[in-house]
């Protein structure tokens, strides 16, 4: 059964947030679905794409060219 939203941290980046704080970005279940068959989930901002399966398996996928998206280190359904 998949959730509408789940929360995504991932460790802190220099570039973002404070040391020592990870960073947390929410996504919101979209109608799609991703190219293993489990439903795709985008952040607010649309950069952020997600498959996550039933079991809380997360595919990152990339939304641009020249895009590296890191693994989150926690999923939890929100």
């Amino acid at each position: 059964m998949s959730h509408e939203r789940y929360e995504l941290t991932f460790r802190h980046t220099p570039a973002f947030g404070r040391p020592g704080n990870p960073d947390v970005v929410v996504v919101q279940r979209q109608e799609a679905t991703g190219p293993g068959g489990h439903p795709l989930y985008r952040d607010r901002s649309g950069i952020l794409c997600v498959e996550i399966s039933d079991r809380d398996e997360v595919r990152m996928l990339s939304t641009g060219v020249h895009q590296s998206p890191l693994r989150p280190t926690a999923v939890r359904r929100s």
